[in-house]
């Protein structure tokens, strides 16, 4: 069969990546091969391009391996370019004169410097920053000069600023926008940039518009601003920005955007249907891609497409990029300009040391969207591995941030806890999985294989912590001990304190520490032990042995909101409710101007509360009936229920009552993570009691109990352990799983997790709980027996307290409300202000 021709056009990083992936699938049994490499040397790496300056050779930068081509049959023309695609005889025409007929083509021409339309800008002595032959021409000319400039101070022209300081040349840059890099920090994270790089000794100028570049002798001299002032130079680099090279495209009648670019599908495809585009050339969803991982994306799609069509396709990319310019840490993932509806912004800023560190949170602050750091990126990598995998955040988010102070842990998170599918590196779409299995394959104990092998961390390098660490981690599966130690200052797991305070009868923390710890605590630490303190002994959240220990929703016995502001929910159990005391929630909620919503669970969230309002609310509602429904702890939340046989056709068991009944009996019970329940009166469920942590279904015969749904992020359904049974037997095998949860769970660990844990499963969990295996049944029943005959409404008990009141204030010295806080109305209720509608407020303007 005689083999068709696939022609790339353009041997750039992207281009040279689609002839990997073909070679990789053995392509060339079926393809001729054939690429045009403009330059006069083979694929090379441009995101390293300045170290070029540093003692690198253009053999070093090289991405092709020797004899690759060769020994694929890769027919190259190195210093060709292609100038025509002549559609109609499916033919493309080089400079030499080469005319080579194609079946297939890939256009892969990438983008060149774009250089604004400044008067002079042609003078010798104006350079632009892209390949090996422009620094070449620079070095060359650098040699008669002492000050250069670099128009643009984004990422290329940070890079290009390092190149001309280490050509011993004065330095300057040269940003028409108020910031550096406007693309991927913002105006604070600018700021410390500025002033790092400045204290290299490089001069930044923002805000500048050159208007003209001035010459004597035909060289340059000077640049002149829209300002009126003068910035003497020797030698100009553009560094503004890259435009796609589409001019083939656009003479061959493809269809590009507007603004530039081919335009492409989700697999790659042009207009024609021969005729594909990968990298910064292309237009995707109205978008050019600007850095290297999306274009290799597109080089894996695009040679799918040829060699099994359909089975892969583009949908976009992480922008998200680490990168050292100038010696400086720069960092941007995600949603960094927080522009994500409801989106909350937390930043630590420190001018001395010049670092700053953002993160951007989703409204109810679990999850994290995105951030920027400067001056120190090390934690990019656990960051953008928990906004990829949209993992819950630790109790203080901040924590991510701030370095381990003396005595304490860094809080981070481990690499076992991704998901096999996690992208570790987005370079060259290297995933966890792929990374072990390579590790374990071949039993590599060096980073350099793994590196090698997997191609992870030879890109940017940005991902080369996090392969470490799974190196180290597939390492200490192989032998080397692993300990499960809650923080630094207990040698001991959750599960052990949790023993350790019920055996030994200890009542705070501080008796804990002094007994079994060292050290004062930590943000770990300490939350975790008031959990287990109120799990065991039922005490009163807020008393003095619990001081210290909570995070703010416990320490104010509410939810805070993006705006500082709490929500109140009442509990309703089982969403039974009488009239007056809906009547009641209404007027509580119009005088004190509360948003009001129905949550999922079937209770009535009252959102937008002050700190100071929430004593007088709860008076109220107390009053009315209601007790506190610990939306704010890590307890019982809801216990949802349809009307079941009350009212439905359908309903075979009475599921209202039998709902509040569970509800009433375990409300404020405190465990390692909050708890949600539901009954349904038939298997019709309508309830989705198989969605929560405990679930029941009525039978014909009794009642049906499931356990460890609610799985969170990966939400499962919970699994069947008990069928048939009255009501009787039902809460006995309930009040055993809660409790042995509450034993045994890790410190935030939800309840399917801990089941996936567990060694033999639900089996196991059956033969502990419905057959005694472990002989501890009798205790868990009396250590719930403990807990309902305790239970007091935590609102109630701090009304009735004036020193617990005291601290429902915004000010220690004042008893004024957070000016700060701003709503406006929407749909005829009121919301928290976003921050430019704050803004458009105080200038009076309408929104």
């Amino acid at each position: 069969m005689t083999q068709k021709n696939l022609v790339v056009i353009g041997n750039g990083m992207v281009g040279h990546r689609f002839l990997e992936e073909m070679i990789a699938k053995e392509a060339s049994q079926n393809w001729n091969l054939i690429t045009f490499c403009e330059e006069p040397r083979v694929a090379y790496d441009r995101v390293n391009l300045s170290g070029f300056f540093a003692g690198k050779t253009a053999a070093d930068l090289s991405l092709v391996e020797p004899g690759l081509y060769q020994e694929n049959n890769v027919q190259i023309y190195i210093g060709d370019k292609a100038e025509r695609i002549d559609r109609t005889h499916k033919t493309i025409t080089s400079a030499n004169g080469i005319v080579i007929h194609y079946d297939k083509v890939v256009i892969a021409t990438g983008s060149y410097p774009f250089v604004p339309p400044i008067l002079g800008k042609d003078t010798a002595g104006t350079f632009v920053y892209r390949t090996i032959d422009d620094l070449e021409a620079m070095a060359a000319y650098a040699k008669q000069c002492k000050v250069g400039v670099v128009i643009g101070g984004g990422l290329l022209g940070l890079e290009c600023a390092n190149a001309l300081k280490n050509m011993g040349l004065e330095t300057h840059v040269v940003e028409f926008a108020p910031r550096l890099m406007p693309v991927q920090v913002d105006d604070v994270g600018g700021t410390i940039l500025k002033n790092r790089i400045e204290s290299l000794g490089v001069a930044v100028h923002t805000q500048k518009s050159t208007t003209e570049i001035i010459s004597e002798n035909g060289r340059v001299t000077k640049m002149r601003f829209a300002e009126g002032d003068e910035l003497p130079t020797d030698m100009i680099v553009f560094s503004a920005g890259i435009r796609p090279r589409d001019e083939l495209a656009r003479d061959c009648g493809l269809t590009v955007g507007d603004r530039g670019g081919i335009v492409i599908d989700d697999h790659c495809q042009t207009s024609d249907p021969d005729i594909l585009a990968i990298g910064e050339c292309a237009l995707h969803n109205h978008r050019i891609y600007g850095l290297v991982a999306p274009g290799y994306t597109m080089a894996s799609v695009a040679a799918d497409q040829l060699c099994n069509p359909g089975s892969n396709t583009f949908t976009g990319a992480d922008m998200s990029t680490k990168l050292k310019l100038l010696g400086v840490d720069v960092a941007s993932f995600g949603d960094g300009f927080a522009k994500t509806p409801g989106a909350k912004e937390f930043a630590i800023v420190d001018s001395v040391q010049g670092t700053y560190k953002k993160l951007v949170l989703t409204e109810k602050g679990d999850r994290l969207l995105g951030g920027i750091l400067v001056g120190d990126a090390s934690t990019y990598g656990t960051l953008l591995q928990l906004m990829q995998n949209q993992i819950t955040l630790p109790p203080h988010p901040e924590d991510l941030l701030l370095p381990p102070r003396e005595g304490k842990a860094a809080v981070s998170m481990g690499v076992e806890g991704l998901p096999d599918t996690a992208q570790i590196c987005s370079c060259n779409n290297v995933t966890k999985g792929q990374i072990c299995s390579a590790i374990q394959d071949n039993n590599f104990t060096e980073i350099g294989t793994v590196k090698k092998f997997t191609k992870a961390g030879t890109g940017c390098g940005g991902c080369v912590p996090l392969v470490t660490d799974l190196l180290k981690a597939e390492l200490k599966k192989a032998g080397v001990e692993v300990k499960n130690h809650l923080c630094e200052h207990f040698s001991y797991s959750r599960q052990e304190l949790y023993h350790l305070v019920r055996s030994q009868h200890i009542q705070t923390f501080d008796a804990l520490l002094a007994q079994h710890g060292q050290g004062q605590g930590c943000e770990i630490c300490k939350p975790a032990v008031a959990s287990i303190l109120a799990s065991a002994w039922n005490d009163y959240i807020l008393n003095q042995s619990h001081a210290g220990l909570q995070d703010t929703n416990d320490a104010f016995l509410a939810n805070i909101q993006k705006d500082g502001t709490y929500s109140v929910i009442p509990r309703i159990p089982g969403g039974e409710i009488k009239p007056e005391m809906l009547i009641a929630l209404g007027e509580v909620a119009k005088e004190f101007g509360l948003y009001t919503k129905i949550t999922g669970g079937q209770r009535i969230d009252l959102l937008g509360a002050r700190v100071d309002q929430l004593p007088q609310i709860w008076e109220k509602l107390i009053d009315a009936g209601f007790e506190s429904g610990h939306a704010y702890g890590k307890a019982l939340r809801t216990v949802k229920s349809c009307v079941g046989s009350t009212w439905c056709r359908f309903g075979v068991q009475d599921s209202t009552s039998l709902a509040i009944a569970v509800e009433l009996r375990y409300r404020g019970l405190r465990a390692p993570h909050k708890l949600k329940s539901a009954v349904s009166g038939c298997t019709r469920e309508c309830a989705e009691a198989q969605s929560k942590d405990f679930g029941i279904i009525a039978t014909e015969k009794g009642w049906n109990l499931y356990v460890c749904g609610n799985g969170g992020m990966k939400p499962q359904h919970a699994q069947l352990i008990a069928e048939d049974v009255d009501q009787e037997t039902l809460i006995k095998y309930i009040d055993r799983f809660l409790m042995f949860y509450i034993r045994t769970a890790n410190r935030l660990e939800r309840t399917a997790t801990w089941l996936n844990k567990l060694e033999g499963g639900i089996d196991y969990l059956k033969q502990v709980i419905i057959d005694d295996s472990l002989g501890i049944c009798a205790e868990l029943e009396a250590e719930m027996e403990h807990q309902v005959a305790t239970y007091a409404c935590e609102w109630k008990a701090t009304i009735a307290d004036p020193q617990k009141l005291a601290r429902f204030s915004h000010f220690v010295n004042s008893d004024q409300p957070d000016p700060s806080l701003v709503k406006i109305e929407e749909r005829g209720q009121t919301r928290p202000a976003f921050d430019h509608e704050k803004e458009l407020l105080k200038t009076g303007d309408r929104l």
